[in-house]
């Protein structure tokens, strides 16, 4: 069976970003977004998130500007709180858990390319020349706040009852019941589960 360039993107492989679905997704994604950073009208904005996102929960709150390619592959969950100048570049997964808090300025990268750099480019067939990127999903669970100016990466899972703290970059998954700082991010402190 063949896989579409999607299919492909999500798996995790060399996809072909300028795929006409592909580039379909993201010019929606592009116009949605726009709209819910300039929307005055509360509902029309309120329709604007409601496509723009795979799934909302209740009381989902977008405070200030916010970004995001595709838009189709976030899910979030309920009481979800987005601080101004937040990126979601999510060229694969990104599922946030309920009871979410995430500070201004922080990024979601699902995407990477090669450390080799004779394999960050493809050569087609007509001798074209295209740029390969490799996706991983990110998940972070309930009850996380995460601090301002973080940057996560791919492939990473957030556990449960987490703060990230601000500045930290996230490389590797983080634990339940713990503070994270630092770059890479490192558990710096465990927290009483929640009851």
């Amino acid at each position: 069976m063949i896989m579409t360039e999607h299919e492909k993107l999500l798996a995790g492989l060399d996809y072909d970003y300028r795929d006409p679905k592909l580039q379909e997704m993201l010019a929606n994604g592009r116009k949605l977004v726009q709209t819910i950073n300039t929307e005055t009208d509360p509902d029309k904005r309120q329709q604007a998130i409601e496509k723009l996102f795979h799934k909302i929960g209740q009381r989902l709150t977008i405070n200030g500007q916010f970004g995001a390619i595709y838009g189709d592959h976030i899910s979030l969950g309920d009481d979800v709180f987005i601080n101004g100048n937040c990126y979601f570049q999510d060229s694969n997964k990104i599922t946030l858990g309920d009871r979410v808090i995430i500070a201004p300025d922080t990024k979601f990268y699902c995407g990477e390319h090669s450390l080799d750099a004779t394999k960050r480019f493809g050569t087609r067939p007509d001798g074209s020349r295209y740029l390969i990127t490799y996706t991983e999903p990110i998940s972070v669970g309930s009850d996380v706040w995460i601090g301002g100016n973080v940057t996560v990466i791919g492939g990473v899972h957030i556990g449960n009852n987490v703060v990230v703290a601000a500045g930290a970059v996230v490389v590797k998954d983080v634990p339940d019941n713990c503070i994270v700082g630092g770059v890479p991010a490192k558990v710096i402190k465990q927290l009483a589960p929640l009851k």
